[in-house]
């Protein structure tokens, strides 16, 4: 018999299982209070699958208690990070006792969704997990964005962790679905700092007010430099029209651009010779519903009526596995468990109802997948309810 228990002492355990799992290639190296429990590294809860005798946990994780945005409304949201298992304990089933654990956890705490990001993405859907968004990488020339000089409105300045206040107001403004809501914690530790050297951070101003920010490192490879930018957000066209010239200005310091964005940033669109820049698609983090019941209501966007029986399948929490009762009227929604017989509206399982509800995927686009099983009435009311939205999330926890 093994407990899903916090392990907040395991500190040097949850080291050595995290180094083995994540970057085995140079051995383990000695647990140095110093060095890994800064500020950053320490965020978290950690929790553990122990067998009852035993003190060395066999499955180990971290929980960040977050808030992330769903259709313009922020909710609580888990996001669920170093998942480690030593070999020894490896094809137990300690993983999914881990995650079903955490899943209970979460739902006693009120949380909507759980975030991660995969090593694998077919392990975690087999779990209920699924893509919350892609993440685009365009690896350019620096010249290849001088197309956007010419904006003369604003200035550059750089920026230091103790103001980065400076930039919440564009951070807002520019977030999609499934952004962070960022204390300054966060700001400080996640954005402003990194694990081996802090990166630069710029903002871009007009009349004295933020317009738009980006995030980035110059690193050297093969003798010449890249510009890695992480994070770029923009109020408008003319802001992001500014960043890009920013990145064009690095032209004798660098010898390629690599923007790190959404596929909502028209980054080939607005180009001159989008034949010059190569892109590079990959999936993102993956969200899962915590709760159909009481994750569902909260989700949807305030419009449309719906009187729907979904059936669910969820292969990790029993309570989400059922048919449910979805109404949606004025504004106000509201699920609950059916007792009845005959047959659902809709049969789909916990990873598509969980892209739908958070705006990552259509129903439509999930009923030509073979992920959404109903009719053509039943996929509009859903559309309507749970349209497709902008969802983006590109840092990790």
């Amino acid at each position: 018999m093994a407990d899903y228990r916090p392990i907040p002492d395991e500190r040097e355990r949850f080291h050595e299982y995290r180094s083995y799992a994540f970057r085995p290639e140079g051995g383990v190296p000695p647990y140095d209070p110093d060095e890994h429990e800064d500020p950053r590294s320490t965020r978290g809860a950690r929790r553990g699958i122990v067998a009852e005798g035993e003190e060395r946990p066999r499955a180990v994780c971290r929980h960040y208690w977050l808030a992330a945005r769903v259709r313009g409304d922020a909710h609580p949201v888990a996001g669920l990070a170093s998942v480690a298992t030593p070999p020894e304990y490896r094809r137990e089933g300690n993983v999914r006792e881990l995650l079903a654990g955490s899943l209970a956890e979460y739902r006693d705490r009120g949380d909507r969704l759980s975030i991660l990001w995969p090593f694998q993405y077919r392990f975690y859907r087999q779990y209920g997990w699924d893509t919350a968004n892609r993440i685009l990488t365009h690896a350019l020339e620096p010249d290849v964005l001088s197309f956007a000089r010419g904006v003369e409105e604003g200035s550059f300045r750089p920026l230091a962790a103790d103001e980065y206040d400076v930039l919440e107001p564009v951070y807002d403004a520019a977030a999609a679905g499934l952004a962070i809501e960022r204390d300054e914690e966060w700001w400080r530790h996640r954005i402003f700092a990194g694990h081996d050297a802090d990166p630069f951070v710029y903002v871009y101003e007009r009349d004295g007010k933020p317009a738009g920010y980006l995030v980035y490192r110059i690193e050297r490879e093969d003798g010449d430099r890249t510009m890695r930018v992480s994070e770029l957000a923009a109020v408008d066209r003319e802001a992001l029209l500014a960043l890009f010239a920013f990145c064009a200005d690095h032209d004798s310091q660098v010898a390629r651009v690599e923007l790190q964005v959404s596929e909502a940033v028209p980054v080939r669109e607005l180009a001159l010779e989008p034949d010059e820049i190569k892109t590079t698609v990959e999936n993102g983090p993956m969200v899962r519903l915590v709760d159909v019941i009481e994750g569902l209501p909260a989700l949807t966007s305030g419009e449309g009526d719906a009187a729907l029986t979904l059936e669910v399948e969820d292969p990790l929490a029993d309570w989400n596995d059922d048919r449910f009762v979805l109404e949606a009227t004025d504004g106000t929604a509201t699920c609950e468990r059916s007792d009845g017989d005959g047959e659902p509206d809709a049969v789909l399982d916990i990873g598509a109802l969980s892209q739908l509800a958070v705006g990552a995927r259509s129903a439509s686009a999930l009923a030509y997948a073979d992920r959404l099983a109903a009719d053509a009435e039943t996929v509009a009311v859903l559309e309507d309810v749970y349209p497709e939205t902008d969802v983006y999330l590109g840092h990790h926890f």
